[in-house]
């Protein structure tokens, strides 16, 4: 299976027709999460965009494992806006978007450009921290950890590009493993119900070859890890951009070597039910 004919070029090209579209997001520091991970954390806050989720995109329906995007142009990247609304609203926001903007609905694992213009996120964070070395990206459908991973290898090859993605739904660390694209063909629940869809035919060659670990977190751990962010950080992620974070502070992260100290974790979104949090009644121990 051949990749999809992306590089640093695309990327870069990406980065000049979303200038001026999107927000620059900062990146921040938290002294005890960093404590907590023993290592120096930065929060890349994409949750700051414009539609509280990541890069360079305009509002769209969603449902679980049909994600979709809106782009006006081919040419022009989108990517998946991540909101828990309601059906009819789903609906009528996408039909709204496409009537003003004349846009389409593309699937973003088939759609290269739109992996391009989330791999915007790596030319940021390596122009604000360029002492960084790994990368902590939550995975899905895989657009975002994969533009991610071209434009960091192609310009840092020595920096570590870590996927996270809960097990319940770990579609990207099976194929990985086996080595095949491996759909979840029965996605169980979870909490961080934007990374429900399964990596694609154009993700998966770039995760294949350019990610070097995918990792795995529980229920659990991504409930404690969204609950710290908003008590430590004061940010109101969702529990999808709580995935990395939750890598970072479990066990299996403590293989990394320790020289890996300087560690950019992307906060992906911000599209939180508020109505919908019913967890935090029953979350054990919340932060310690």
């Amino acid at each position: 299976m051949a990749a999809p004919p992306l590089g640093l070029d695309e990327v870069r090209d990406a980065e000049r027709r979303l200038r001026g579209r999107i927000h620059r997001t900062p990146l921040l520091t938290c002294a005890g999460l960093d404590r907590m991970a023993g290592r120096r954390l930065l929060f890349k806050c994409e949750l700051l965009q414009r539609t509280g989720s990541f890069k360079g995109f305009l509002p769209t329906s969603w449902c679980p494992g049909q994600p979709r995007s809106v782009s006006k142009m081919p040419s022009v990247p989108m990517v998946p806006f991540w909101c828990r609304v309601t059906p009819v609203t789903r609906a009528e926001t996408a039909s709204s978007v496409v009537q003003e903007t004349g846009g389409v609905l593309v699937h973003p694992n088939q759609e290269p450009a739109v992996i391009a213009g989330q791999g915007t996120i790596a030319l940021e964070v390596l122009e604000q921290a360029p002492y960084v070395n790994a990368v902590v990206v939550p995975v899905g459908g895989g657009g975002m950890v994969a533009g991610i991973a071209v434009a960091i290898k192609a310009l840092r090859p020595d920096v570590k590009v870590f996927a996270a993605e809960p097990s319940n739904v770990d579609d990207c660390y099976q194929s990985k493993v086996r080595g095949e694209l491996t759909p979840n063909l029965h996605p169980r629940d979870t909490i961080a119900d934007a990374v429900k869809t399964s990596i694609g035919p154009n993700t998966w060659p770039i995760i294949r070859d350019l990610v070097d670990d995918v990792l795995t977190v529980s229920e659990e751990e991504i409930k404690r890890a969204t609950w710290l962010v908003w008590e430590r950080m004061k940010l109101l992620i969702e529990p999808t951009a709580g995935v990395g974070l939750a890598a970072v502070l479990s066990e299996q992260f403590q293989a990394v070597p320790r020289d890996v100290q300087n560690i950019c974790i992307v906060l992906c979104g911000g599209n939180v039910d508020l109505r919908s949090l019913t967890w935090l009644t029953d979350l054990s121990g919340k932060a310690e």
